[in-house]
């Protein structure tokens, strides 16, 4: 969690403020730029609930999913069992980006915002080796490209995860 305080993103509707006890009024594009950071405010909490109502929905239709399985035996299909961990890593892809969402409601620092983004693209790519099949490609050659394309983008991923954690501790916030 940032240590640092939030700022208050609230728009003050209420009279002129006072300095030295003369009332400041508010330009007109002081109280536009309120009324669109209320706005802008009011979207990413709305987006943030829709990923938790994604998340909820999903969460119970891979409990639906594992349940139903169970008695028709398909539970120790290794093909199902891999379609169970690509919901679930999915799901976990959700949470991610549902706390990049409030990271961005709390106006975190920008540090943690993108370590957050490094996290759901390693565990995007992790979903995909996991679900990587040559046989959904045209020629081999073109499974290969893909593979060679999904490690690149591993090892980047790995090298910024390694590159923030080791060069972080020394930055500020």
């Amino acid at each position: 969690m940032d240590d640092s305080p939030a700022t208050d993103r609230s728009t003050d509707s209420g009279p002129p403020a006072e300095t030295d006890g003369a009332p400041v009024s508010r330009s007109r594009s002081d109280r536009v730029s309120d009324a669109t950071s209320w706005f802008v405010h009011g979207v990413e909490l709305a987006a943030a609930a829709l990923f938790a109502l994604l998340f909820g929905i999903g969460v119970v239709d891979l409990a639906l999913q594992i349940a139903e399985s169970v008695p028709t035996g398909e539970i120790t299909d290794p093909n199902v069992v891999i379609g169970f961990i690509e919901t679930g890593l999915l799901l976990l892809i959700i949470v991610e980006v549902y706390q990049t969402v409030v990271a961005y409601i709390e106006q975190s620092n920008t540090r943690r915002i993108v370590r957050l983004v490094i996290y759901t693209g390693v565990i995007a790519m992790v979903r995909k080796v996991i679900i990587f099949r040559t046989t959904e490609y045209a020629t081999p050659r073109d499974a290969l490209f893909a593979a060679l394309a999904y490690g690149i983008v591993i090892v980047g991923l790995v090298a910024l995860l390694y590159v923030e954690r080791s060069v972080g501790p020394s930055l500020t916030d």
